[in-house]
């Protein structure tokens, strides 16, 4: 069965056209990100700019004619933070449907966080029943998903992410400590709501997904391109994340440009993305008294549970 999923985040918009293969594996057929940067001034006005909405548009046309070309026989198109927090979301839905003839879907932070989870969960073949935390870094949200194999515990969802945080707090080039200070304090308090939800002492392993942990990888690594197969899967130390996140909050925006494995979507904001990594993962290592001292990059994440729900939805009518 091919299926088609669209992702439509605060920063980008991407695709995955897939084939099930009956479980719950996919092979993928095309892979797509396009940085829009939907949510580009939402936190401070609340509405989607019309330029923003000509560059989302735009890519979803693209996606249109490719879903077209290979014939996916379901679709599913789902949108995150800054389409629930715009007070012109109506338009952009409108747009959508016009594009690709199915509504797209607002989903709430609970939901996003269980696509988040059931994506994620193929990194975690062959371990044990013990409950892992899921951290879904995008550019306006946050999900911290607590869950055992295919299975979510608990969750919670926060207005924290890469975007956002950059344009509240990180204007400088590079950032300022005073800065860095201001934003580490505000991830320290809704890290806090999260855990009165999750319990991040209950845990026995962390992985993260999304392109500001898989970009915080690829620079820990030192990769000479972005390598997927080298990220996926990858474990890093608390060390290990706390150096790459204090490189890469001192390096010029120039500096973070010319980084071969940077998407050039990603250079204004990889710095707040990165620090909201590390405050995660060391809070996670304290809550837990050391028993998780690494962090492990998945490359399958939301894009994959919206494939996989589609597909379930397709069998069960």
């Amino acid at each position: 069965m091919r299926t088609a999923a669209i992702d439509c985040g605060t920063n980008s918009i991407r695709l995955l056209i897939a084939d099930a293969d009956g479980g719950t594996g996919l092979t993928d057929v095309v892979r797509l990100m396009r940085v829009v940067r939907l949510g580009e001034g939402v936190d401070a006005t609340g509405m989607i700019s019309e330029a923003a909405l000509e560059r989302t548009f735009e890519a979803v046309d693209e996606y249109a004619a490719l879903i077209k070309q290979h014939d996916a026989g379901s679709v599913r198109f789902v949108a995150t933070s800054a389409t629930r927090d715009a007070g012109n979301r109506d338009v952009f839905v409108s747009g959508v449907r016009d594009r690709l003839g199915i509504e797209p879907e607002v989903v709430s932070g609970g939901e996003e966080a269980e696509l988040s989870f059931s994506g994620a969960a193929s990194v975690l073949a062959g371990e044990n029943d013990a409950p892992v935390l899921v951290v879904d870094l995008g550019g306006g949200s946050t999900e911290f998903v607590v869950g055992t194999g295919n299975q979510v515990l608990a969750a919670h969802s926060t207005d924290m992410g890469c975007v956002r945080f950059t344009e509240r707090f990180l204007r400088s080039d590079p950032p300022t400590e005073r800065e860095i200070a201001a934003a580490e304090e505000e991830i320290g308090r809704m890290i806090d709501e999260a855990n009165s939800d999750v319990n991040l002492a209950s845990v026995h392993g962390v992985i993260g997904v999304a392109g500001s942990i898989t970009t915080v990888t690829a620079h820990a690594l030192k990769l000479p391109e972005y390598q997927s197969e080298r990220i996926h899967g990858t474990s890093l130390t608390v060390h290990e994340v706390d150096a790459a996140t204090t490189s890469l909050l001192h390096l010029s925006r120039s500096e973070r440009a010319a980084l071969p494995y940077m998407h050039p979507g990603r250079v204004d904001v990889i710095g707040a993305g990165a620090l909201i990594w590390r405050t995660i993962v060391r809070r996670v290592a304290d809550a837990t008294e050391g028993l998780v001292q690494s962090a492990v990059a998945s490359e399958h994440d939301i894009l994959d549970g919206i494939a996989l729900s589609a597909v379930s939805r397709r069998e069960h009518g």
